[in-house]
């Protein structure tokens, strides 16, 4: 008979989440498990503690308790178990997939353990089109640097990545050598807040020019990506195109349902 593991202990003490902090309760309640994880405090395969217990101990409701938790399950930390509780996980295959948060290429591919390198189509300045311009709540005319990209995982193409950034915002984008630098490194370091990311997904199939970038055959599958990243006050910092070969990208998100309330 296999033996159920012991829920692990946790050293937290009355652990309140601070309400003046930016960060959502959730937020801080993923990052104080996961520190504990990262510390060994919890154990590969060992069962965090009834879910009564974790809101009491961090001082949080369920609600806000189950959004850190899947999470956690999300970017690979814990496993859930149908009425059995929520386990660490102990490796697998689980950091192969995207999380639903906002984070770079660069970060995904850290995260997942992979090299991220990319080859560069284009780099350069030019006035934005009347379109660009929409997209990013500017003037027509203004100058926006264009990045076009072959991202890469291991060596291996995954997407091309177009993006348009206000000029202004990055102004020293010839000083980046974007076939290993981060976009999103570059633009936190020249003072922009990335914070949030409007996004649309379609399917599409190859044409011949993205099939041969991503050394695939036309009219193969690819998921396309749209979005504008803003900052937060709600400006645009970054518009990008991604299109991803459809058999080396999976897309991972999550849904709640929020309370209804009917008025009679």
């Amino acid at each position: 008979m296999t033996q159920t593991p012991e829920a692990a202990p946790l050293g937290l003490g009355q652990v309140g989440m601070r309400t003046d902090y930016p960060d959502p309760l959730w937020v801080q309640a993923a990052d104080s498990l996961r520190e504990r994880i990262g510390s060994g405090e919890l154990r590969a395969g060992s069962r965090l503690p009834p879910e009564r217990e974790l809101c009491l101990l961090l001082g949080i409701s369920r609600v806000t308790l189950r959004k850190a938790l899947q999470s956690l399950v999300e970017g690979g930390a814990l496993a859930p178990s149908h009425g059995r509780g929520w386990y660490v996980s102990g490796g697998g295959d689980t950091r192969n997939e995207w999380p639903n948060s906002l984070e770079s290429f660069s970060e995904t591919a850290e995260r997942m353990g992979l090299d991220a390198t990319s080859r560069v189509l284009q780099a350069s300045i030019a006035p934005s089109t009347i379109d660009d311009a929409e997209l990013l709540g500017i003037a027509p005319g203004l100058p926006l640097f264009r990045l076009g990209r072959v991202r890469m995982l291991g060596g291996v193409p995954i997407a091309l990545d177009w993006a348009l950034i206000p000029a202004a915002l990055l102004p020293d984008a010839g000083e980046h050598d974007f076939e290993v630098d981060s976009l999103y490194e570059a633009l936190t370091a020249a003072g922009n807040e990335l914070a949030n990311a409007e996004t649309t997904i379609e399917a599409r199939e190859a044409g011949t020019d993205i099939a041969d970038q991503l050394g695939v055959e036309p009219g193969t599958p690819t998921l396309v990506m749209h979005q504008v990243v803003r900052n937060r006050a709600e400006r645009a910092v970054l518009a990008s195109t991604v299109q991803y070969a459809g058999d080396r990208y999976r897309l991972r998100t999550y849904f709640a349902r929020h309370n209804r309330t009917e008025t009679l």
